[in-house]
């Protein structure tokens, strides 16, 4: 049979350089993940008790398209709590996954053919979920003299019908403060380009909070997730926040593509975000594990790396050591049993010379993982 052509989309290779891990695993070996950004902790206590229970009570058949009314209301109070913003829970969209809430966006948003900016290095599947739309993806390229992060300037010329951003971003971990921010929506609103935020790591920072793009306008769309500060990835469960004029044009489509996100796993996010206690207990880890990081890859001979605001990586410039960092990190795989991911992921362009660690891991897996690092790289140089 055929295939279409917006189906020909690059392989996201973080899960290529996972399933090698396993293969390895499977034979015996011992592997440290630094490839993947998931915490190795599991949803919170009180999460999984709430679903234990609704279990016993409840068929958990659909819900409304839009979401538990509670689990709605419950995340607009959140926005008060973390960043003082007054947020109406109707604007608040539950979607499978951020990735459900990218597919409902980039559909909301624009028609095929138009041209979305995304920073680069950034987010792989932004680029691949684009070009199955039918869209066309423009990567902007970042600098190290702004923190990998786009500037207005970067946007002239690109006739963008819509500008990405992520702050935190993956896989820097570099943060946008708010005159930044607000730099940027004036920029994308003066050209008539929607301007779409991922904050899918919000709440996890280290020497400042991120900023939201809903202390600059409300004429955006937000995206978060309950799988990185609320430690629930395999849930697959997000939300988006959406002008209050295109919550019907989101609701329609998501009735269609989707019906609903998984009802189980609504339940166990409206009880995790009360757990404020364990999950600043796990950021606490983040933030050992990072000092290690900081500290240990240097040592190790990694040493172009910009300390990261926020999310659990260092990207690393590693063009003094190899110019083909998939044969790099799969030699780093063979060689010292630590998994880490080629920075092709994330840029086509410069991603040959750079690698993302991930230090989501627990500390005693970050230790080890930098002593192997550390001993391979030593061994290498001869």
């Amino acid at each position: 049979m055929r295939n279409s052509s917006r189906s020909n989309v690059d392989p996201f290779i973080v899960m290529d350089v996972m399933e090698a891990a396993r293969r390895a695993e499977e034979a015996g070996r011992h592997i440290i993940h630094m490839e993947v950004g998931q915490p190795s902790t599991g949803a919170p206590v009180a999460a999984r008790e709430a679903l234990a229970k609704a279990l016993d009570h409840d068929s958990l058949g659909y819900t409304v398209a839009l979401g538990l009314p509670a689990l709605r209301k419950r995340i607009a109070q959140l926005y008060g709590e973390w960043y003082d913003v007054d947020l109406n829970p109707e604007r608040v969209v539950i979607t499978p996954g951020s990735s459900g809430a990218f597919l409902l966006s980039f559909t909301a948003l624009f028609d095929s053919g138009d041209r979305v900016g995304i920073g680069a290095p950034g987010y792989p599947s932004y680029r691949q979920i684009l070009r199955a739309l039918g869209l066309t993806p423009v990567d902007i390229e970042t600098s190290l003299d702004h923190r990998l992060q786009p500037v207005p300037q970067d946007l002239t010329g690109l006739d963008l019908a819509g500008l990405m951003v992520a702050s935190p971003a993956n896989p820097t971990g570099t943060m946008l403060d708010k005159p930044a921010m607000a730099a940027l929506v004036e920029a994308a609103q003066g050209q008539g380009a929607a301007f779409i935020s991922d904050e899918i790591y919000h709440g996890i920072e280290y020497e400042a909070k991120a900023v939201t793009a809903l202390e600059v306008t409300d004429d955006c769309y937000v995206i978060n997730s309950f799988s990185k500060y609320f430690s629930m990835t395999g849930w697959r469960l997000g939300w988006m926040v959406v002008p209050e004029d295109h919550v019907r044009v989101v609701e329609r489509i998501a009735q269609n593509m989707f019906i609903c996100a998984p009802h189980a796993s609504q339940v166990a996010a409206l009880a995790a975000m009360d757990c404020g206690e364990e999950l600043e207990s796990n950021l606490a880890v983040y933030t050992r594990n990072r000092a290690l990081m900081l500290e240990g890859l240097p040592k190790a001979g990694f040493s172009r790396i910009a300390p990261p605001d926020g999310a659990f990586y260092v990207y690393a410039d590693v063009s003094d050591l190899t110019q083909d960092s998939r044969a790099f990190a799969r030699e780093i795989l063979d060689e010292a049993g630590v998994a880490v991911t080629p920075g092709l992921d994330f840029d086509p362009e410069r991603g040959a010379t750079t690698l993302r660690f991930s230090y989501a891991r627990s500390t005693a897996d970050i230790e080890e993982g930098l002593a192997r690092l550390t001993a391979y790289m030593a061994a290498r140089r001869g």
